[in-house]
C-alpha cells in the first residue's frame, strides 16, 4: 500500500537541503542533518539559541554509562545495567546577537533561510538574514584530525548600515539525556579554564556501581576571525568567551570557533588530556580554514572514489543511497578496532547507541566491499576481545560456551527488554556469520584459523548446551526464544534460529577439521554430540504449501495479509496496536524465515524461496527498518523487479521520507548498509557462494543506469549497468567471474 510521504528535505543528487526553519518538525530536521567523523558528531542543532521543541545532541564514539536497568518485576539472568550513548558536553553553542537583540531561530524574525548538507564534503551549513545582517554558518567534523570540529561563521550587512554583532562561544556540561531513567545528570565537572585564546571545559562521568570505567572529555574552543575576545566568564557548569566585532557595510567579517575534543579513552589522565589539545590544538592554528576544507573535502574525495554508487534517471534514487553512504560513513569507517555501529550513531539516544547484531548481519558485507579488509577484521576483532564477556553472559543464563550480548559497549549484555530482545538468541549465529562472511568474501583464512575458532567453538558450545532432546520427536529443539521478528516472544523452534545453531555446529566442526586446534579441548564425544544435533535438529514446515514455518503454531493464527490492514487506523501496528494484540496477529516486523533464505541462500531452490517469498512477504508490515533491504534482494532474484525495486526506495529514502514515523529519534544507522545491499546484492545480483564471484543485474524501470565499484579480493572491479553489463577490473590480478551464468576472465585494461 503506498504511503503518503511528506518530504522536508528537497532532492537532489549531493543535497540535503530546505529553505524553511521546520519549526512543527525540528527533530526530523535535526536529524536529517547529522554529521560525525567516527570520532565523535552530532544532530543538525543549530548553534545559535532555538527555544522551541528540539533535541539537543551531541555525542562521542565509546562514551557511555551503565544506567539503572528499569524492570517490573526483577528475573534471574536479568542484565545488570542498561548501557547507553550519553549527550557530551556541549561545545557547539554560540549565541549570537545584532545590536544587542539575540538571534531566536524559533521566535526571531528571520528571513532567507537556506540550509544544506553537502554530502560530498562533510559540510553543514545554513544561512538567513536577521536585523540587516545575513549570517552564514558552517560546520564539519574533520577527518583529517579527528579530533576537531570547526563552527565558521560570516557576518554581512545587506542594508547598507553599520551593526555591532556580539557571539557568545559556551562549553556547556549541564547536557541531559532525554532517556534518562530518573532525570539524571551523567556529567560531574573536573576543570573549567579561560585562557587567552579560548576557554577549556573538562567533565568525567559520575561513578556507578557496575565496575564500568569513568570517561573524562575535555573540550578546548579557540578562535580566528575578525571578532576579538572582549570578556570571558564561567558557571559551576560551563565556560563561556565573548567576542565582538562591527559589522560594516560592504564588509564582511568572519568568526571561525575551532573545538579540540580529547578524551580519557586515548588519554591516561586529565594532566595528559589537557596537553594533548593543547598540541593539537596549537598544530591546526596553524592552518588557515580554507585548508582545513580542503583537507576535508580531499577525505571526503577518497571514500567516495571507491563508495559513491552513480545512479541516472531517478535523483530520488541516488539522494537515498548517498545519503545512506555518507552516514555510514561518518559514523564508522574502521580506524578503531575498540568501536562499533550504534544503530543511532551520532544522531540520538534511541536503541542505547550500543552494538546490535545489525553490524553482523547486514554493515559487514558492504564494509567488506567498500572498504579495506583491515575495517571487517576490526569489526571481528571487536568481538573477539569481548569475548570474556559472551563467557559472563551464557554463565548468568546457567549455559556453556559464550553468548554475544544483544546489546553492549563491552561485551556484557545490557539491555532490559527480556522477550522482546534479550531472547533474540539468533544474534549468536551472526557474530559466528560474519567470520564465515570475511573469510569466504577475502579468501584470508588467518583469522578463522586463530581468534576466529576460538569464538566459533565458545558460540557452538553454547547452542549445543540451548537446545533440548525431545525424546516423543527424537529432534533437537529450542525452546523459549525470539526470532529476528520481534512480534512474537517466546516462541519455541523458531526456523530461523534452529537453522543457524546448526550451521554453527556444522561451520564450527569443519573448520576445527581443516584448521587443527588440539588447544581449544574439542574432543572426539563433543564433536559427535554436534553432529548429532546437526543431523536430528527440528525444522518446522507446511509440506502442502511448501514453506518453512516461522516456529511452532505460527500457522494457527488468522493469516490474513497485511493488505487487508487499514492505513490509518492499523498502521503502523507499533504506534496503533497493544502490543498483545500485535503479539497474537500473523504480523511480522521484519525477515525472520526470509532472513535465513538470504543468508544461506546456496542451499535452496528458486521455488522454495518463491514460495517462501509469496507467503511471508504479504504478512510482513516492514516496520523493523532492518527489513526492506531482505525483501528487496529477493524478490530481485525471483524476477519481482516492481517489488524488489519498492523495497529498495523504502530502505534508501527509510530517513529521508520517515517511513517508520520515528526518525526524529535519529537515524538508522545500521539498516542503511540496505540501500547498498538491495542495489548491489539486488538488482546487480552480486553472489560470492564458495568463494565464487558471480552477477546477474537487471536495470530497473525508469533508471538509464547505474553504477558501482568493489573491492574483492586485491582487486577493485567497476560494474556498469544499463542496456548491456560491463565490468572492469581497475587493478589486480586477472579474475574469473561469472555474468548470467557465463565465465567471463577479467584483466586489467592497459
Amino acid at each position: 500500500m503506498a504511503k503518503q510521504i511528506k518530504r522536508l528535505m528537497n532532492i537532489d543528487p549531493w543535497q540535503v537541503s530546505s529553505t524553511k526553519i521546520e519549526k512543527e518538525d525540528r527533530r526530523l530536521q535535526e536529524s536529517l542533518t547529522s554529521i560525525g567523523n567516527g570520532y565523535m558528531g552530532m544532530r543538525g542543532n543549530f548553534s545559535e539559541t532555538y527555544s522551541g521543541d528540539h533535541h539537543q545532541g551531541l555525542y562521542i564514539a565509546g562514551v557511555w554509562y551503565p544506567d539503572k536497568t528499569r524492570v517490573g518485576w526483577w528475573k534471574n539472568g536479568y542484565p545488570d545495567y542498561f548501557g547507553k550513548a550519553i549527550n557530551a558536553i556541549n561545545f557547539a553553542q554560540a549565541q549570537i546577537f545584532i545590536d544587542d537583540e539575540e538571534v531566536d531561530l524559533y521566535t526571531s524574525n528571520v528571513s532567507d533561510f537556506n540550509l544544506s548538507l553537502d554530502m560530498q564534503k562533510g559540510l553543514l551549513s545554513y544561512t538567513y538574514v536577521f536585523k540587516g545582517v545575513r549570517i552564514s554558518a558552517e560546520r564539519f567534523m574533520s577527518l583529517a584530525t579527528k579530533e576537531l570540529a570547526v563552527f565558521a561563521f560570516m557576518f554581512e550587512s545587506v542594508d547598507g548600515s553599520s551593526h555591532k554583532a556580539r557571539v557568545l562561544s559556551t562549553i556547556d556540561g549541564d547536557v541531559h539525556n532525554e532517556d534518562a531513567n530518573y532525570d539524571e545528570q551523567f556529567w560531574n565537572i573536573l576543570l573549567r579554564d579561560n585562557e587567552k585564546t579560548g576557554s577549556t571545559l573538562a567533565a568525567q562521568t559520575i561513578e556507578n556501581p557496575f565496575g564500568v570505567p569513568q570517561f573524562t572529555v575535555l573540550a578546548q574552543q579557540s578562535y580566528v576571525g575578525n571578532f576579538k575576545l572582549a570578556k570571558q566568564h564561567t558557571t559551576d557548569k560551563s565556560v563561556t568567551d565573548q567576542l565582538e566585532a562591527d559589522v560594516k557595510a560592504d564588509s564582511p567579517i568572519t568568526l571561525e570557533k575551532r573545538v579540540i575534543v580529547t578524551t580519557s579513552r586515548d588519554y591516561e589522565g586529565l594532566d595528559a588530556i589537557a596537553e594533548a589539545a593543547k598540541a593539537i590544538s596549537e598544530r591546526i592554528q596553524k592552518q588557515n580554514y580554507s585548508e582545513l576544507y580542503t583537507e576535508q573535502s580531499e577525505a571526503w574525495a577518497k571514500r567516495w572514489d571507491i563508495a559513491d554508487v552513480e545512479i541516472e534517471g531517478s535523483d530520488e534514487a541516488q539522494q537515498g543511497i548517498r545519503f545512506n553512504l555518507f552516514q555510514l560513513f561518518s559514523t564508522y569507517y574502521g580506524e578503531d578496532e575498540r568501536l562499533n555501529i550504534g544503530p543511532k550513531g551520532f544522531t540520538g539516544e534511541k536503541y542505547g547507541g550500543a552494538t546490535y547484531w545489525d553490524t553482523e548481519a547486514y554493515a559487514v558485507p558492504l564494509y567488506l566491499s567498500l572498504a579495506d579488509p583491515q575495517v571487517t577484521l576490526n569489526l571481528l576483532k571487536y568481538r573477539r576481545k569481548q569475548l570474556d564477556g559472551a563467557h559472563h553472559n551464557a554463565k548468568q543464563q546457567g549455559l556453556k560456551g559464550a553468548l554475544y550480548p544483544m546489546v553492549t559497549f563491552d561485551g556484557i549484555e545490557c539491555h532490559n527488554e527480556w522477550e522482546i530482545t534479550f531472547e533474540e538468541l539468533h544474534r549468536n549465529g551472526a557474530i559466528a556469520y560474519a567470520i564465515y562472511n570475511y573469510t569466504n568474501y577475502t579468501g584470508n583464512t588467518d583469522y578463522l584459523a586463530h581468534e576466529g575458532l576460538e569464538v566459533l567453538v565458545e558460540i557452538a558450545r553454547f547452542w549445543a548446551d540451548r537446545v533440548h532432546f525431545s525424546a516423543r520427536s527424537s529432534k533437537y529443539m529450542i525452546y523459549g526464544i525470539t526470532g529476528p521478528n520481534e512480534y512474537e516472544n517466546n516462541v519455541n523452534n523458531n526456523w530461523y534460529t534452529n537453522t543457524l545453531a546448526a550451521w554453527v555446529l556444522e561451520y564450527t566442526t569443519q573448520a576445527l577439521v581443516e584448521h587443527p586446534r588440539p588447544d581449544l579441548g574439542v574432543d572426539a564425544s563433543e564433536l559427535a554430540r554436534w553432529r548429532d544435533i546437526i543431523d536430528r535438529m527440528y525444522y518446522p514446515t507446511d509440506e502442502e504449501r511448501g514453506i518453512f514455518v516461522q516456529h511452532d503454531g505460527f500457522m494457527d493464527k488468522d493469516l490474513k495479509p497485511v493488505s487487508e490492514l487499514d492505513p490509518e487506523k492499523d498502521l503502523p501496528l507499533n504506534q496503533k496496536w497493544s502490543w498483545d494484540k500485535i503479539l497474537r496477529s500473523p504480523y511480522i516486523k521484519q525477515a525472520d524465515v526470509l532472513q535465513g533464505i538470504y543468508l544461506f541462500g546456496n542451499r535452496y531452490t528458486i521455488e522454495q524461496k518463491r514460495k517462501n517469498f509469496n507467503f511471508y512477504e504479504p504478512l510482513t508490515v516492514h516496520e523493523s527498518s532492518l527489513s526492506p533491504s531482505i525483501h528487496s534482494i529477493l524478490a530481485a532474484e525471483l524476477g519481482m523487479a516492481e517489488k524488489a525495486v519498492e523495497m529498495y526506495e523504502r530502505t534508501a529514502r527509510l530517513d529521508l521520507d520517515n517511513y517508520n514515523n520515528d526518525t526524529k529519534d535519529g537515524l538508522h544507522i545500521t539498516s542503511m548498509t540496505g540501500s547498498w545491499l538491495a542495489i548491489v546484492q539486488g538488482f546487480a545480483q552480486m553472489k560470492t557462494w564458495d568463494g565464487k564471484l558471480s552477477f546477474a543485474p537487471f536495470l530497473p524501470e525508469g533508471w538509464r543506469k547505474y553504477s558501482f565499484r568493489i573491492n574483492y579480493r586485491g582487486r577493485l572491479l567497476q560494474i556498469e549497468v544499463a542496456d548491456t553489463t560491463q565490468i572492469k577490473l581497475l587493478s589486480g590480478e586477472p579474475l574469473t567471474i561469472t555474468l548470467h551464468g557465463q565465465a567471463l576472465e577479467l584483466k586489467v585494461e592497459k
